[in-house]
């Protein structure tokens, strides 16, 4: 059955409801609670759901991730199963432990591409091995801000080449075993002091400083053959002075999609959202009407669900398609454009997943050699390493989103497993403000006793509590080590001061390995 719509006083033609709302599932990327597969998302699948968001809470373990993604898939076989599995702080695999990896600032310290590659093929082999065929990553952001609050170490670093060569490699490896790159936050989210899950970001920077710094690695990930690129939430005036990236066809179609010699990056793969119920859309926008605007704009597929998770928020975004291509303001060559690439994505993983097999095998031990090979010792001069139980103060900003809290860091569950009956307390904001910071620090130095005291930071710089603690117990204890897990923008100090680059369980573990002696530095070998 075809029916009519207008659109500026003229009658055009638009296919049948059905094939409108196979089209509008399609290019939803939906999460759901749980550890199963719920009934509605099951239906939806055969309905036309041609993709799957999966979180920390849909993550108990690999046997039971890998049974979810079957019986998923015994409904639809071509079913895009993502995940946003950056490794190092972001991790989803390992949401309740943290992660075998570590992060790309790690990876950026030691500057080795081909170890990068190494460890995004062996974090794919997990992927695969589990049923996930799309991961939400790399970051390709040039952490151009040190003050930013939401990217730091989940970029490979401040220089736009060193973070396209990890960019493309990354790439590489991952897509190597079959799992698709989306390549992350188009058109870099590095210069911003706003985190997007909260605000609008703007970044002032002219389309000069794009080119040359912010697009150098997307430019990168595009010629490695990254299968998909993810769309930040963010304002750039020189691009567009009214609409954030996801939703500015400028950004999308003029400037992702358009030809280079037509000053575009020529990218032809899959252009997916990030969150479309981030506050920077959502407050703004309304899920609804920016999910319209950013499949208008260029994009393909809509991530929803880490924050809503339930079929009405599916059957909301479904309507809202259907309903904006009767209403003339999506046309429907665009809403059936974007699920054939949704579609033609997950033939890809289909077809590349089944030749994965061959190349490289395992290498389940790369993520702690990448971590050992990351750290970087300051010291003044020679240090004592712990020999006995230690006291841990971990310094413990809030977490942002991206990250969550549910993921533990710092050392002391690594120190107190090489070392028993070393303790730990954990300092915050809070608690530094409502005892004043000598307070907290003479509270801190009682319970510590005669035990060294090891003092855990992340993003000192960011931090003026933080710092002003971390003085504090300096000045009283000269000889506390201080393990920096954040970007080490400060100066370091302590005896010794370690940069982990990240704050990934492994991370931990050579911090650990190195403050007890039972590792020497690598000094980035």
């Amino acid at each position: 059955m075809t029916s009519f719509a207008g659109s500026a006083g003229a009658a055009r033609p638009v296919r049948s409801t059905d094939t409108l709302t196979r089209d509008a599932l399609a290019v939803l990327q939906p999460g759901f609670t749980g550890t199963t597969a719920p009934d509605w998302l099951l239906r939806r699948l055969g309905e036309g759901l041609t993709s799957v968001g999966l979180f920390g809470r849909n993550v108990a373990d690999p046997a039971q991730l890998a049974a979810l993604t079957d019986r998923l898939r015994t409904e639809r076989e071509d079913l895009l199963v993502a995940i946003d599995e950056e490794g190092g702080d972001v991790t989803r695999l390992e949401v309740r432990g943290g992660s075998s990896f570590p992060g790309n600032h790690a990876l950026g310290a030691v500057d080795d591409t081909a170890l990068t590659r190494e460890v995004a093929r062996e974090l794919g082999r997990r992927l695969a091995d589990c049923g996930i065929n799309l991961n939400w990553a790399p970051s390709a952001d040039v952490n151009s801000n040190p003050a930013n609050p939401v990217i730091g170490v989940r970029s490979f670093g401040a220089d736009p080449h060193l973070v396209a060569r990890h960019t493309a490699a990354y790439v590489e490896g991952l897509q190597s075993t079959g799992v698709a790159a989306c390549t992350k936050h188009f058109p870099g989210h590095g210069d911003t002091a706003v985190d997007s899950h909260h605000d609008l970001p703007r970044i002032a920077a002219d389309l000069a400083t794009l080119r040359q710094r912010e697009l150098v690695p997307f430019r990168a990930a595009i010629a490695a053959g990254t299968r998909a690129v993810m769309s930040a939430h963010i304002l750039l005036p020189a691009l567009d002075t009214d609409r954030p990236a996801t939703l500015s066809p400028a950004a999308l179609h003029g400037l992702l999609r358009a030809p280079a010699a037509e000053g575009g990056l020529g990218f032809d793969g899959l252009i997916v959202t990030d969150g479309m119920e981030m506050q920077a859309i959502s407050a703004t926008y309304g899920l609804e009407r920016g999910s319209v605007l950013a499949l208008a704009a260029g994009a393909d597929a809509l991530c929803v669900g880490g924050g809503l998770a339930d079929e009405d928020t599916v059957l909301r975004l479904r309507d809202a398609l259907v309903r904006a291509v009767h209403d003339g303001e999506l046309p429907e060559s665009r809403l059936a454009d974007a699920a054939a690439r949704v579609q033609a994505l997950a033939r890809w993983t289909r077809s590349a997943g089944a030749g994965a097999g061959e190349g490289a095998g395992p290498a389940p031990g790369i993520g702690l050699t990448a971590a050992r090979r990351a750290l970087r010792l300051t010291a003044d001069g020679p240090y004592e390493p712990l020999t006995s139980p230690a006291y841990v103060a971990a310094f413990t900003p809030l977490a942002n989103i991206a990250v969550g809290d549910d993921t533990p860091w710092g050392v002391a569950a690594e120190l107190a497993r090489l070392l028993p009956g070393t303790e730990t307390t954990t300092c915050t904001a809070e608690s530094a403000a409502a005892a004043g910071t000598a307070a907290l620090i003479g509270g801190l130095l009682t319970a510590a006793g005669d035990r060294r005291v090891v003092a855990v930071v992340r993003d000192v710089h960011r931090h003026p509590w933080m710092a002003d603690a971390l003085r504090a117990l300096l000045d009283a204890r000269p000889d506390t080590a201080v393990v920096e897990m954040g970007v080490p923008q400060a100066p370091p100090r302590g005896a010794p001061h370690l940069a982990t680059h990240g704050a990934a369980r492994v991370c931990g573990r050579a911090a650990a390995e190195i403050l007890t002696g039972l590792r020497g530095p690598s000094h980035g070998e």
